[in-house]
């Protein structure tokens, strides 16, 4: 990923201009309030002791409790972890949900570790950080690398170190310990219906509509199998080792995720057809389709390669996947972007309702969840767009400037301690 932490403060100044937002919320919102390192000791599976560093970052609490994922990857730092944290801050005002943002992970190749391996180092993150997480000061949920396993980790080690059961202080648990159905998919279903949602604006129905998604993980391949169902059509879809791309469209349910199997979607049957091409990752960008999703990692658009883009539509899947000089290319070529605080808002906001959930000790069935999560996505992305018009701004600026004057007005009326 570029520097996430940088991107956040240039959204931010760009909101406050455009939408002549009090400045004193740029100045508190620029940094985080808490940035917590640890030292986390590892032990093998053959003996050998490893030392690795995680972290965990609050960036704004105005709202409520922190509120982000905690992920497993050779990148993590703790500027990336702060950079996160704002974009997670900023998602949580945006859908006026009562958290604050926060981010952590640990600096490891999850590829590397046994499961054995794993979860001794899941229990070991949490209980270094144990004294900063919880129900109602930071409450983690899964992220690269992580999923409901490692959440149920956190929460049983969390719960053994208070000395009771405490299932509000991680989301995205398994549905067992008190986790919701749909949370796992929930950030795909944003970004298709925020894709939906998008087209019928700019008057072009689904059904007309070519999509090609970078990233065909949890996020991607979630977003690009519910596009496929409401009649777009699915031309290109990628992984790590690669992408392929039939302009007919591709059966999105015969490609199995990341999730499914790793890095499957260029050694599965359907990339076998001889009307399917292999291209890189890179050139899967620049294909001639209307919707792009980049749905994979952070820093992928950047001035270079926003030049090289075709469609006129992007859909930000992926946390952060276009740098400030790639998001002024776009801009200066016309095209149309869909922030990720709101496209893939679907996993946070899901994440709130497994939070009530734990909270009230009263169950919600996965209709309830779809139904709700589609109506508290449909209306920020009417506050988006009602905004956008207004100051006559990108949707990016638009979303950022929703989420700043709620974080402005709960500062405000907050003051100041002492």
């Amino acid at each position: 990923m570029s520097d996430p932490l940088a991107a956040v403060r240039t959204q931010i100044d760009r909101a406050v201009e455009t939408l002549d937002i009090d400045p004193t919320v740029r100045d508190r919102l620029h940094d985080p309030d808490r940035i917590v390192q640890v030292t986390l000791p590892l032990t093998r599976d053959d003996g050998t002791v490893d030392h690795l560093w995680g972290y965990r970052v609050r960036h704004d609490d105005a709202l409520g409790p922190g509120k982000g994922g905690l992920r497993f990857h050779p990148a993590v730092s703790a500027d990336e972890c702060a950079g996160l944290a704002g974009w997670m801050t900023l998602k949580c005002a945006l859908l006026d949900l009562p958290f604050g943002g926060a981010k952590g992970g640990v600096a490891v190749d999850p590829g590397d570790l046994s499961v054995g391996e794993r979860e001794r180092l899941v229990r070991r993150y949490t209980a270094a950080v144990a004294s900063v997480v919880g129900p109602d000061r930071d409450v983690p949920a899964p992220d690269l690398g992580t999923d409901a396993r490692e959440m149920a980790w956190v929460a049983d080690t969390y719960g053994e170190l208070v000395g009771r059961a405490s299932p509000g202080v991680v989301t995205g648990k398994p549905p067992a310990l008190g986790g919701v159905e749909g949370r796992a998919s929930a950030p795909g279903r944003s970004v298709a219906l925020v894709t939906r949602a998008a087209c019928r604006s700019l008057g072009r129905p689904l059904t007309t509509q070519t999509v090609a998604v970078q990233g065909y993980g949890s996020v991607g391949a979630n977003a690009a199998r519910l596009l496929s169902d409401w009649g777009a059509t699915v031309v290109a879809v990628s992984d790590a080792g690669g992408a392929i791309h039939d302009p007919t469209g591709l059966d999105t349910d015969e490609i199995p995720s990341y999730r499914e199997r790793p890095d499957a979607v260029t050694d599965c049957e359907a990339a076998e057809a001889d009307e399917v091409a292999h291209l890189s990752n890179a050139d899967l960008l620049g294909l001639d389709v209307d919707v792009l999703i980049p749905a994979a990692v952070g820093g992928v658009l950047d001035s270079e390669t926003a030049e090289a883009v075709r469609a006129d539509l992007l859909v930000e899947g992926a946390n952060g996947p276009t740098t400030p000089a790639g998001d002024e290319r776009l801009r200066e070529r016309g095209l149309r972007v869909v922030p990720d605080v709101l496209a893939n808002a679907g996993g946070v906001t899901v994440s709130y309702y497994e939070w009530l959930q734990g909270r009230n000790r009263r169950a919600w069935d996965r209709g309830r969840v779809l139904d709700r999560l589609d109506a508290d996505v449909t209306e920020a992305w009417e506050s988006v767009v009602e905004t956008a018009e207004t100051y006559d701004c990108s949707w990016r600026t638009a979303a950022t400037g929703v989420a700043l004057r709620r974080l402005a007005e709960a500062h405000q009326a907050r003051g100041r301690w002492p």
